[in-house]
């Protein structure tokens, strides 16, 4: 009897393949009243996400956001109106680097989120906002979305070398990644679909829409094939 192949093992969801559940006990958000003043109480790291987060404090409470690059204990911040910090897309000069970006006006934010990432305000057409990200693809956005200007904290952290396999083995290990992750075409053919030492060309295979979970290897539903000209 065969053993499933590692795509249906962590498709199934356990321990082993997934971030445990405590990572993400602290969830970053935007104040539902974006008009004040606030206070930096605490800088501090998650597990769940690559920058860090900051505890802030105003006149209706608290919440939690992603520290943007030179936030410092103790400081003041301003948000909402045409001057604060965090604010509607539509409010912010062209060029400005802005991360923690809301995909729909009021969802707490959906991208450039992770540490050193920062997206740029393009161009203004009526009421939508184009926003450049680090990919130079554009994307629409209401001009009442928000978002924090400057750059994501926590930049850096790729640049250091990792040396030894050790290092590497804890850091995948915090995020329960797969690591050592071994070559499909490595594996033999019970293993993986690319198994075996015939026919080693897996980029060409395209999974079929249907197809079962331990077929669905390579290339599952691509825009588009080959090399960009």
């Amino acid at each position: 009897m065969g053993k499933r192949i590692i795509s249906q093992r962590r498709g199934r969801g356990t321990h082993t393949y997934k971030v445990r559940r405590k990572a993400f006990r602290f969830k970053p958000q935007y104040p539902k009243n974006l008009a004040g003043d606030g206070t930096v109480v605490k800088i501090f790291d998650s597990a769940a996400h690559s920058s860090p987060l900051a505890k802030v404090t105003y006149s209706e409470g608290s919440f939690l956001m992603h520290a943007f690059k030179g936030m410092f204990e103790g400081q003041k911040i301003t948000f909402g109106g045409e001057k604060g910090g965090i604010r509607n897309v539509g409010t912010i000069p062209l060029k400005t680097k802005v991360f923690n970006i809301e995909s729909r006006p009021g969802d707490g934010g959906k991208f450039m989120k992770s540490g050193g990432n920062s997206a740029m305000i393009h161009k203004i057409v009526g009421d939508d906002v184009f926003v450049l990200f680090p990919s130079k693809k554009t994307k629409k956005l209401n001009k009442n979305c928000r978002a924090t200007i400057g750059v994501a904290a926590g930049a850096g952290r790729l640049d250091k070398p990792i040396v030894k396999a050790g290092k590497q083995f804890h850091i995948k290990k915090s995020k329960s990644k797969l690591w050592p992750r071994t070559s499909a075409v490595k594996m033999n053919a019970i293993d993986h679909p690319f198994g075996s030492g015939r026919g080693k060309n897996p980029k060409s295979k395209i999974a079929k829409r249907n197809a079962p979970p331990g077929r669905r290897v390579g290339l599952v539903r691509p825009r588009r094939t080959g090399k960009r000209k």
